[in-house]
């Protein structure tokens, strides 16, 4: 049995891989860079159904379940307000800060510390573990580390100095939270709209209100400094511009708005070449980050937590552990950043992609139904009890 892992990251990916850990037998800590929690931070996001049922394992599903709504279609249409198509996508949206807390605090009732102000500087393989440093001059040592430390994951960096940075996917996100706005749909339904300069989701909350983003195209990436400079009142005129020749509600929804969400970059990794070492490895968004058009990043790092315990449960060495799970997992994954740089593409296709995605997305869409294209995603199911061999890791 494996001794004490380290969790870089106290995110979502953190607490449920400390959780996971936990229930496979193998004690866990997070450490998380920022001095406090997510709590009320964040727009909102999908835990698809295949997410949803790896929480069965870890006792999870029910908690999570009671949050937010579930959201079983998409209906597409275009700038003019032609519908495109009606797919099945079965999920729950809910808010990241919800998400998070319930998250959070179930580790922490389950005995899983968490300690906020670390980030992660340092990390060095021992003869018994890895020892990890901070920049707040602390250290912590324990037989493994696994970093769910996202995107700009220092732990990525610390296994390969060479990594790739992830990949700008020419989206911005915005979005809000709208009351009081009367908006044609009903509650259960994703409401997407490709419009003619910008692509916009909105969701009804059984309460009344309006959960809605907007993905401004962005070719340039812009800088974390030049995102915060932009104030809520100029991200409200400048998606009132980008909509204001669509047929749809967008523009109501934005007016209603009381403070449009601070922007944000779009990123993705086509692949990771390394996601590990000896003692160390990657998780979540620090290994395969995709695109918010797949609406599997969550569920994908849920499906890790559930996958990487196994391993850890079922092979004696964690290198040995690491390398059946990056097996299991990679292929997976990777089709998933895929699937959601496709979609993405046709968000911001300009004008003559924008006459090919209206002409072929609805046949499209009518074969995905047809064929049940997407059961790859939504139907995948970890069996906790199915034993993870060594051949697994060749």
């Amino acid at each position: 049995m494996t001794s004490k892992a380290l969790i870089i990251g106290g995110g979502i990916a953190g607490p449920v891989t400390a959780m996971a850990l936990r229930r496979a037998g193998v004690d866990a800590e997070v450490f998380e860079a920022y001095d406090r929690g997510s709590e009320g931070v964040g727009a909102f996001l999908t835990v698809a159904v295949n997410g949803l049922e790896a929480l069965r394992p870890l006792d999870l599903h029910d908690r999570v379940t009671r949050l937010g709504m579930d959201t079983p279609l998409m209906r597409m249409s275009n700038g003019r307000g032609r519908h495109l198509a009606t797919i099945r996508s079965p999920s729950r949206t809910l808010k990241r800060a919800d998400l998070y807390q319930a998250l959070r605090d179930e580790a922490l009732n389950r005995g899983v510390p968490v300690h906020y102000g670390k980030r992660l500087e340092s990390a060095s393989i021992t003869p018994d573990g890895v020892l990890a440093r901070f920049a707040d001059g602390s250290s912590a040592e324990g037989g493994l580390l696994v970093g769910a430390d996202g995107l700009r994951s220092r732990t990525r960096t610390i296994i390969d100095p060479a990594a790739p940075r992830a990949r700008h996917v020419g989206l911005l996100n915005t979005g809000g939270f709208a009351d009081g706005v009367e908006v044609p749909g009903e509650p259960g339904t994703s409401y997407f709209v490709f419009g003619r300069r910008c692509f916009f989701g909105y969701l009804i909350h059984p309460d009344g209100q309006v959960w809605w983003f907007a993905n401004p195209p962005s070719p340039a990436e812009p800088t974390q400094e030049e995102l915060r400079a932009i104030t809520p009142e100029q991200w409200r005129a400048r998606l009132l511009d980008l909509f204001k020749d669509d047929s749809g509600p967008m523009t109501d929804i934005i007016r209603g708005t009381g403070r449009v969400l601070p922007g944000w970059n779009t990123y993705d990794f086509p692949t990771v070449p390394k996601w590990l070492n000896d003692r160390m490895v990657l998780v979540g968004d620090a290994a395969h980050a995709t695109s918010p058009s797949a609406g599997q990043g969550v569920s994908m790092a849920i499906e890790d937590a559930v996958v990487l315990a196994k391993c850890l449960r079922d092979l004696p060495a964690p290198r040995e552990a690491f390398a059946a799970f990056e097996r299991i997992r990679r292929d997976r994954v990777e089709r998933v950043v895929a699937h959601g740089r496709r979609n993405g593409s046709g968000k911001a296709p300009g004008v003559a992609g924008a006459f090919l995605r209206d002409l072929t997305l609805p046949m499209i869409m009518r074969q995905v139904s047809k064929r049940n294209a997407l059961a790859w995603i939504h139907d995948h199911r970890i069996s906790w009890d199915a034993p993870v061999t060594a051949a697994a890791a060749r």
